[in-house]
């Protein structure tokens, strides 16, 4: 039973939040044969640690499922949400998010951005619903907005590095500001235009009828005016 509900919960995630969490299981796979790095991808032609850097979160422990949970948990989030229906455009802001940290990662000795890809997710989430609020660990309660930061505060006290949670942040702001932000503004225009080959390939035009999304994002759990407010005050 247990395993026939785990599988029904599997088959249910959404099509990316699916493909990129099953990617990500390469605990078993020596890191060595993941990591990024631009001598190996240039002049070895090891293209793969392009997208491979991107999927590993380490050994079986606690930091490994803690990554999962908010990768799956967000990715899904969006993906069900704000991205409905338009799978291409999710699509593309995986890769133009994985373009610009891989041109950081050039010039920073950082070896796997899967990390900074989850909270780049987190904080496109959270901007775009400004008015849920959050629980942290039973600790902390804050609006969606402070939860990139409350992580990257979490990860200081783990003794971790913060820089790719900048990353990840900062990566995420210029995407919520190009597609959100700047299009509103008086004589903005929107400059991020999804390529239309990725709409013939991911866009469908009918809507799944066993479509079940996560209780968070049913109509009954999200505040009265907060689809209204985004609308008109963009953050």
């Amino acid at each position: 039973m247990a395993y026939q509900g785990f599988a029904q919960e599997y088959l249910g995630m959404p099509a990316v939040t699916r493909a990129y969490t099953t990617a990500c299981q390469l605990e078993f796979i020596t890191p060595f044969q993941l990591y990024f790095n631009p001598d190996l991808i240039f002049r070895k032609f090891q293209i793969w640690r392009l997208i491979t850097n991107f999927l590993f979160f380490g050994p079986l422990g606690f930091s490994f499922f803690f990554n999962m949970i908010f990768l799956y948990r967000y990715c899904r989030m969006l993906e069900e949400g704000s991205f409905r229906g338009r799978t291409a455009d999710f699509v593309f802001m995986f890769l133009f998010g994985g373009f610009l940290m891989t041109l950081f990662g050039l010039f920073a000795s950082l070896f796997f951005l899967g990390q900074a890809f989850t909270i780049m997710l987190v904080y496109v989430w959270s901007r775009r619903n400004p008015y849920i609020r959050m629980n942290f660990f039973g600790l902390l309660n804050f609006q969606a907005p402070f939860l990139p930061w409350v992580l990257m505060g979490f990860s200081l006290l783990l003794g971790n590095s913060i820089i790719i949670d900048l990353l990840g942040i900062a990566v995420g702001h210029i995407y919520y500001f190009l597609e959100d932000v700047f299009p509103n503004q008086p004589g903005g225009k929107k400059l991020l235009l999804t390529p239309s080959f990725l709409k013939m390939v991911f866009d469908t035009p009918e809507e799944d009828p066993n479509y079940n999304p996560l209780p968070e994002d049913r109509p009954e759990h999200q505040p009265r005016d907060q689809d209204q407010n985004e609308q008109q005050h963009p953050q």
